[in-house]
């Protein structure tokens, strides 16, 4: 069963936010100093948090080189090409970190779902991913996978939100219509893709999001645990295990995982 996750009081936040993105600072220096590649994806549900959390990382590191990748549809020259071939040219080089705001991941959930793709490129993508992340790591990337975990309520709400809020009238799309109507084939979707996906190589990584300053502040302190830097201070940067978590079957089993 979930355990009740705290509740974070607005200066909570703000402190724990701005001392974490200090932290993201370190990491930074010591990445360029280092030549290290780091790619994060993010992929979940319409609403989950994703640009939220993304501009949080992001948002006081240096452009140069830091990247967020966010890409549309795909073109008519992108139909015809290698499925990974458009995603290729945003990896990260030496000394950079990017961020990809939905990834090639888009074929086992929205694609497959809303039906853009075939039976057979929705199966010869599951049967290649694997080896295209372990070529990826192997090269010297550092790949994060997570997954921005929310309720069919919480996405109601947030989805409603986005109707009422003049500033957020660029998120709304058809997409986004049919996302409450097809949940259980949403859901369905992702757990397919995590029993076909997660390894030991690139591993996916649950987070808890229907807080959304939780879920930020967890992200920050899981990426900031994994990665080593200079002077880290250990005690900010340790993530609360319920919020933010591996993915493993019995996660599903056990209703860790929003059905």
């Amino acid at each position: 069963m979930k355990k009740k996750l705290p509740k974070l009081a607005k200066h909570e936040y703000g402190e724990s936010l701005h001392l974490l993105q200090i932290e993201l600072t370190k990491l930074q220096r010591h990445f360029i100093k280092c030549g290290e590649k780091i790619l994060i994806i993010f992929e979940g549900r319409d609403a989950s948090g994703k640009d939220g959390t993304i501009k949080r990382i992001v948002e006081h590191l240096s452009p140069r080189e830091t990247r967020v990748v966010a890409l549309g549809k795909p073109s008519d020259r992108d139909r015809g090409s290698w499925y990974f071939q458009r995603y290729v040219p945003h990896l990260p080089a030496a000394q950079e970190l990017v961020l990809f705001n939905r990834s090639w991941y888009n074929r086992a959930g929205v694609e497959r779902v809303m039906g853009f793709c075939s039976d057979a490129e929705y199966e010869e993508f599951m049967g290649s991913v694997c080896e295209f992340e372990s070529l990826l790591v192997h090269s010297g990337i550092k790949l994060f996978k997570y997954y921005l975990d929310i309720s069919r309520k919480e996405q109601e709400i947030r989805l409603e939100d986005r109707k009422q809020d003049p500033l957020k009238q660029w998120k709304i799309s058809d997409i986004d219509e049919a996302a409450l109507g097809r949940w259980k084939a949403y859901s369905n979707a992702r757990n397919e893709m995590f029993a076909r996906t997660h390894n030991i190589v690139a591993p996916w990584t649950v987070v808890r999001a229907d807080d959304k300053p939780l879920a930020r502040i967890s992200v920050i302190k899981d990426i900031l645990t994994r990665l080593e830097y200079d002077a880290k201070d250990e005690e900010i940067t340790l993530p609360n295990p319920d919020v933010v978590f591996g993915y493993h079957e019995d996660c599903l089993k056990k209703g860790l995982i929003a059905q």
